[in-house]
């Protein structure tokens, strides 16, 4: 019995996805929720499991291919095998699915158009697909590889004049952008052209917090399983807090009207390698620091290995970016549209402060608010962040809400 292999429902939020990977070509054996096909959207990857044991019949939406919500990618043959599955249908569905180009060598159409972007030659490539196919990871792979320096040579004396060939090679490499990629670069130009956004700083002084972490960290592990005290639940919690003096800093602006939220769903900015995710803890202001810490943990690996769910980043009131876990000292975050205030967290960093007319040696962080100022005056970004300032250098505030 053959069945319809479907892309899933996307949100309201997703318009459609692009094919990114087949795990599985026409004719191979299928266990039920094995993974069949990778599609990538400009939040997440989603993964589409086979619904039974079985056979791929036919791709009908290739690598590369735009696809809707719901929409068929391919044919199931439930129950089928490997081995009785009619080889001309294999062929038949192996010729819709890649193209035959450069002395029948078979591709995918995703690395067909790899190659035709770089100028390469498909017999050059090595392919590790199935049949000897050429895929889109093959071609990326022969891209990141690096050259021989003879080779290197060659080509840059018969393309570039001798003037420039003497200074040596001037490797470049063409990708295309990811939906994720291309989907932050577009909120992020959104965010700098339709926001009257400014930044305001300030620093804190991190002895208290570190004396606090240093004392209580390995109680902390003990008491609740293994979960380590780190530094953002910390600034979670201040954050909560602050939000909730400050509401103008936890709202968000719908066209004409000002929508002032009664929780604070707080996003914690996780870098991976295809780019920037914001998953949110809901609730924020309700969690405790073992909860928080677990679950920013917990984020933090499904971001790390794509598993992060498009409802886990969806929504959230106020955003916080550590970039300090990177070493920078200072920097300017830019707003997660629709929200309206973000936190950016630096480097913890020794520094000679005055302390009751002494110099004393502190480990100092510089903080940055950006907040939409069509919202949010200056007044109120300057009271918010000395709130966090003052919650943070003194932790007791926090427990207390003082």
């Amino acid at each position: 019995m053959s069945t319809e292999i479907k892309a899933p429902s996307f949100p309201e939020s997703v318009a459609d996805g692009t094919i990114a990977t087949w795990h599985k070509q026409p004719g191979e054996q299928v266990s039920r929720d094995e993974l069949i096909v990778d599609i990538e959207t400009d939040k997440v990857v989603l993964e589409v499991v086979a619904p039974n044991d079985g056979v791929i019949e036919s791709i009908i939406k290739g690598e590369g291919d735009i696809v809707l919500s719901g929409e068929v990618i391919g044919i199931f043959a439930v129950g089928a095998t490997g081995a009785s599955a009619p080889e001309s249908t294999a062929e038949q569905t192996s010729e819709s699915a890649d193209k035959v180009v450069d002395n029948n060598i078979i591709m995918s159409p995703a690395a067909k158009k790899m190659i035709d972007e770089n100028k390469l030659s498909a017999s050059a490539i090595p392919a590790t697909g199935k049949d000897g196919r050429l895929t889109k990871e093959d071609v990326v792979n022969y891209l990141s590889a690096p050259k021989p320096a003879a080779a290197t040579q060659v080509k840059t004396e018969k393309t570039l004049p001798a003037e420039t060939a003497s200074l040596g090679a001037r490797a470049e490499k063409r990708v295309p952008m990811t939906r994720l990629r291309a989907s932050i670069a577009r909120r992020l130009l959104d965010a700098s052209q339709n926001t009257a956004m400014l930044t305001t700083f300030n620093e804190v002084n991190m002895k208290p917090l570190m004396d606090l972490r240093k004392h209580y960290k390995d109680l902390f592990e003990k008491t609740h399983n293994g979960t380590k005290l780190g530094f953002m639940s910390l600034f979670v919690k201040a954050s909560a807090e602050a939000l909730k003096r400050f509401p103008a800093a936890n709202a968000s602006i719908d066209g004409s009207d000002i929508v002032y939220h009664g929780y604070q769903d707080i996003g914690v900015a996780v870098s991976t390698e295809k780019g920037l995710v914001v998953p949110i803890l809901r609730d924020a202001d309700t969690m405790s620091l073992a909860t928080i810490e677990e679950s920013i943990r917990t984020f933090g690996g499904k971001a790390r290995d794509g598993k992060l769910s498009i409802e886990e980043m969806t929504g959230g009131t106020f955003t916080i970016s550590n970039g300090g876990v990177f070493g920078s000292l200072m920097s300017t975050p830019i707003l997660n549209p629709p929200q309206t205030a973000i936190l950016g967290m630096h480097k913890i960093q020794d520094r000679p402060m005055a302390v009751n007319g002494e110099v004393v040696i502190l480990p100092m962080m510089y903080l940055a608010l950006s907040y939409d100022h069509r919202m949010i005056d200056g007044k109120e970004a300057v009271q918010f962040l000395v709130t966090i300032k003052e919650l943070i250098e003194d932790p007791a505030r926090i427990l207390l809400e003082i």
